[in-house]
């Protein structure tokens, strides 16, 4: 069911033990929502913990608490851990992976700014129109007459920035950069968390060099791609700013990433001019905005790139 702004407030004033958790292959915006909600309810004297089933990339390590963000513990007995909420960030509840079984909340609340969003919560506050999840949890804070700490700030600034591209692309609004300024005021800044999120080690710029020699152009140039097996994603230290690296390519429409993760299973990141991606990737279970998406193929290689290959090339005819 769909909720308003104020009755998200209203459910985490209520609780007291809370998890907040975000999806699997977390991002800047998922990152900085999470900490930045959680500092703050850690302020009005709440147990309040982040549990995302990934590992957090590095590049985030500035941000205060970020080491402390757990991973679910499933029990061999299969029981589970009562909560009085588990709060969702920036995704549905099919991506939080093994979350749900390792606790069991009296309440759940999701909050996203993804149109894919499932709508499957209790309650779920979804704004389509809104930049980044961070920039709802900005609002939210608004709404809940919070103090802003800097720890706040650095947290919720680095979610604006990242799903924006640093306000450079198409989502950002004026409510987006007047709440970046607004945070700015409050202690964000700007320079430490760009040179931390876009830092890179030499060996990361050289698996980046590696895997962009392999990249492809097709449909007439209209979609370029990296499509990486097995062999090729093991020999990467990471995959990290290649997607935005085939992007900015001149007249392509559609960039495409397929990495290999486990024998049989593939994640596809997905990013375009024009084409809505976020289509494609909800008919694979995945989900995103309609310019940036992402889904995961349980096929062979073969398969899979044919696979994503066919559904983007219908998407871009369309």
């Amino acid at each position: 069911m769909r909720i308003s702004l104020k009755e998200a407030g209203t459910l985490l004033q209520e609780a007291q033990n809370i998890v907040i958790t975000a999806h699997v292959n977390p991002d800047g915006d998922a990152i900085g929502s999470s900490l930045g909600v959680m500092h703050y309810l850690r302020d009005l004297g709440k147990q309040v913990r982040v549990v995302i089933d990934d590992d957090i990339p590095r590049n985030f390590a500035f941000l205060n608490a970020c080491d402390i963000i757990e991973k679910p513990t499933v029990a061999e007995t299969g029981e589970k851990e009562p909560i009085d909420l588990l709060l969702i960030l920036d995704t549905s509840i099919d991506r939080i992976g093994d979350v749900m079984e390792a606790f069991l909340p009296t309440r759940i609340l999701n909050i996203d700014h993804h149109v894919t969003n499932a709508l499957a919560c209790p309650a779920v506050y979804l704004d389509a129109d809104s930049a980044a999840t961070a920039e709802i949890i900005y609002q939210l804070l608004q709404e809940m007459d919070a103090k802003i700490t800097k720890d706040i700030a650095m947290a919720v600034y680095t979610g604006l920035a990242t799903d924006t591209g640093f306000f450079r692309f198409p989502n950002t609004t004026p409510f987006t950069m007047r709440a970046a300024a607004d945070l700015l005021e409050r202690g964000a800044e700007p320079g430490i968390i760009s040179e931390a999120v876009e830092a890179k080690p030499f060996v990361r710029v050289i698996s980046m060099a590696k895997a962009l020699e392999g990249a492809e152009l097709l449909f007439g140039g209209k979609l370029a791609g990296i499509f990486l097996d097995r062999a090729a994603a093991e020999s990467l230290d990471s995959t990290e700013g290649l997607i935005d690296s085939l992007r900015v390519i001149e007249g392509t429409d559609v960039s495409v990433l397929l990495k290999w993760k486990e024998d049989g299973v593939f994640r596809i990141s997905m990013r375009s001019k024009k084409t809505n991606v976020s289509k494609v990737a909800a008919a694979f279970s995945g989900g995103g905005h309609e310019r940036a998406a992402g889904c995961t193929l349980k096929m062979n290689f073969i398969e899979a790139k044919r696979t994503i290959l066919e559904a983007l090339e219908k998407a871009m005819e369309t």
